[in-house]
């Protein structure tokens, strides 16, 4: 046994680059699980001003930097006072409007089930119904005890979030700005000997760039397709279900079908089994369609090579650790942990032997 751990150790950290890697990344694991909701405003910061900095590189060719940094910044400062003024307040009216209603579909959908088990007697019972409907029920009513506490505790996650679209801004605006300047001091703690460290983070750099870029590209393009569909067609809560089907891309595979429950309810309790239900479902997945085979392959056809099981399962694992962070960067995570895998220094073969 004894020998086997030291012929692993051998083979995958007898090189100094490899012990680098490792200490950078546990160091790095260690930081987020344990400061994670400190260093919160830090980290979406951080986020925020390395999707933008693709745009500033790209004025940088014209411009000054510093006329790039302030173009951009100012681009993305209207974008969220619109968020807060604009589409927030929309969306909260959007919700509260559906909470209202929400009984008068549950009943009708009530009256909907207790008519099966006389139209299909050998494929659905009473019984069936019954538990069907208890379970509806009980769902709706931790839904509301949820929505309770959560107004309850709305306070403390008011002054939260005032903090975040105070520092939040200002971070990202210093990030942009001293970008170099913060660089080379962290660069300052490390050895001069990291070839290896340097080659992951150029890969990994571009992939993650082109996947986060390309992710937020997709959001908004389908988001805004949806919403001038289902405003076209007068579909109700248009704003709200459009906002929905743009966000669902964020989960791959599971957003997509995730979201089309509320889409379709929505259609069906404003027109019933009509014309209209069925050209909002098809414009619909269409919508899906042109997504998942024009639009995605466009935008990342050199950002993500990785099976659907290892996407699944890197949704699965950071999501559950980092939440929606996890999930919105499961991808570019499981990306790393390819290229980590790739990149790794091993000895030679020979050199195991005893």
């Amino acid at each position: 046994m004894i020998n086997v751990l030291s012929r692993w150790f051998n083979k995958y950290f007898s090189d100094p680059q490899a012990v680098l890697l490792a200490i950078l990344l546990v160091g790095g694991f260690t930081v987020i699980m344990t400061m994670s909701q400190m260093l919160a405003p830090v980290l979406a910061s951080m986020i925020i001003a390395y999707m933008l900095e693709g745009i500033v590189k790209s004025l940088e060719q014209h411009i000054p930097r510093f006329l790039a940094v302030f173009f951009v910044y100012m681009t993305f400062m209207t974008l969220l006072t619109f968020i807060l003024l604009v589409l927030l307040p929309l969306l909260y009216q959007q919700t509260s409007q559906f909470i209202q209603e929400l009984p008068t579909m549950i009943a009708h959908g009530h009256q909907i089930l207790l008519q099966l088990p006389e139209r299909y007697p050998d494929f659905v019972t009473v019984e069936q119904v019954g538990s069907l409907i208890n379970s509806i029920r009980s769902g709706v009513r931790n839904a509301g005890q949820s929505l309770l506490s959560y107004s309850l505790a709305s306070i403390p996650i008011l002054i939260t979030v005032l903090v975040y679209f105070i520092l939040v801004p200002l971070l990202v605006f210093f990030f942009l700005k001293d970008k170099k300047l913060i660089l080379s001091w962290l660069v300052s703690f490390l050895p001069k000997e990291r070839h290896v460290a340097n080659r992951l983070w150029r890969e990994m750099d571009a992939q993650m760039g082109n996947y986060i870029r390309g992710k937020v590209y997709e959001i908004f393009i389908v988001g805004t397709a949806s919403y001038i569909t289902f405003a076209f067609m007068g579909l109700n809560y248009t704003p709200l279900l459009a906002v929905l089907v743009g966000l669902s891309v964020i989960i791959p595979y599971v957003g997509a079908t995730l979201v089309t429950l509320p889409v379709v309810v929505v259609a069906y309790f404003q027109w019933g089994w009509s014309s209209e239900f069925i050209w909002v479902i098809s414009a619909y997945g269409i919508i899906q369609a042109l997504d998942g085979n024009v639009l995605v392959p466009l935008l990342f056809s050199e950002a993500v090579n990785l099976h659907p099981v290892a996407i699944i399962v890197a949704v699965l694992v950071f999501g559950g650790m980092w939440g929606v962070w996890g999930v919105f960067f499961a991808i570019p995570l499981a990306t790393l942990v390819k290229a980590l895998l790739r990149a790794w220094p091993r000895a030679p073969a020979e050199d195991l032997k005893l």
